[in-house]
């Protein structure tokens, strides 16, 4: 008797050694999780290493690992020459790094915020932004201006605002808003390898949030193509287009609305200029409903620009209902948690917008 129970207890280890072998190794084959430092930071190595042209430089990039550690190690790997502490000057040093540029070197220039960078705003659109074409083509600038866009926490006007739209609006330049992990490494590999200055907006928010990564975005080979939007989430009753932290937003809202029946498309823009018209118009054409979500002011926005090449093409035909815009409050950042709260639309805001375009209750 004795046997027959050591044998059936024999069975059922073995049976639960199976069962944890076979999770053990489906964990080891899904998705590494990334944080979005990492995969900035990582971006920025694997660059460096396979072009000796490429440098950084910004306020606290080398010794103190950067303000917000994306640049963590690269000054010990790389040494003084190639990861650069400034003064605080963004003028001064996006001026060094746009020269550097222009002789043909491929610079990083990190602001700690882009609130600073309108300090530096005339070398980013006169110097950086005009001189190919005003040079008929004889003179590139390499240059990638990078840091944290948009809203923060509890950091008020001059640090939480979004300036997607002022950079957006300047030819010359190309504009980039990722949101997740491999959105990040891919982009800003793409961003440091092309010819032209690119605006890198990161956000503040996201640096310590991991998201997965597949193994084809852990390989060095992984690049994006810049002015390409992906669809997070197809849908058939709503199109939502959104970039950076807004992103997150609408799939949040996306899961609370599959809840009721309705299926909402999310389409992460990942690049503001060039943008991906075509992306957005094939989704409303299936539809019939559009919605743009974005944390900067409606003013001539990124949501209103969305709006008018809509209203403005083939596309506009396939709408059931006028186009919607969620944005930021019209006036500065409060600092007062509440206030700040409700300055910036949240996946609540998003879920009662397509119920009302819908005509849902």
């Amino acid at each position: 008797m004795a046997t027959i129970k050591s044998l059936s207890l024999l069975g059922q280890l073995n049976k639960l050694s199976y069962v944890n072998r076979h999770f053990s190794t489906t964990k080891l084959t899904a998705a590494k999780q990334m944080t979005v430092r990492d995969s900035l930071n990582s971006a920025m190595d694997e660059e460096m290493e396979r072009d000796d042209k490429v440098f950084i430089m910004g306020e606290e990039v080398a010794q103190y690992d950067g303000a917000y550690k994306v640049t963590r190690g690269l000054w010990k790997k790389y040494g003084d020459k190639r990861v650069i502490d400034t003064p605080i000057t963004e003028m001064g040093f996006a001026g060094i790094a746009t020269g550097a540029a222009m002789a043909g070197l491929r610079p990083i220039c990190e602001f700690m915020t882009f609130n600073f960078a309108m300090q530096a705003i005339d070398h980013i659109i006169n110097s950086a932004a005009k001189t190919f074409y005003m040079s008929a083509g004889r003179v590139n600038v390499p240059i990638v201006f990078r840091g944290p866009n948009g809203a923060a926490s509890g950091v008020a006007a001059q640090h939480s605002q979004c300036f997607a739209a002022w950079y957006t609006h300047v030819p010359g330049l190309k504009v980039i808003s990722p949101y997740n992990s491999e959105d990040c490494k891919g982009l800003l590999k793409a961003a440091i390898r092309d010819p032209d200055p690119v605006v890198f907006l990161e956000n503040e928010l996201l640096y310590g949030v991991q998201y997965p990564m597949s193994d084809e975005a852990l390989s060095k080979d992984f690049v994006l193509p810049i002015g390409k939007a992906k669809i997070e989430k197809p849908g058939k009753h709503i199109t939502l287009v959104a970039h950076s932290k807004a992103v997150e937003l609408c799939l949040e809202a996306a899961k609370e609305l599959s809840g009721k029946g309705i299926e909402a498309e999310v389409i992460n823009l990942r690049t503001l200029r060039p943008l991906d018209v075509d992306t957005i118009a094939k989704s409303v054409s299936k539809t019939n409903h559009l919605i743009s979500v974005e944390q900067g002011w409606p003013s001539c926005g990124i949501g209103a620009e969305i709006l008018a090449r809509i209203m403005e093409s083939e596309t506009f035909f396939h709408l059931d209902q006028p186009a919607i815009r969620l944005t930021g409050a019209d006036v500065p950042m409060p600092y007062a948690k509440s206030l700040e709260a409700a300055a910036i639309p949240v996946a609540k805001d998003i879920v009662e917008a397509v119920k009302k375009l819908l005509k849902v209750k």
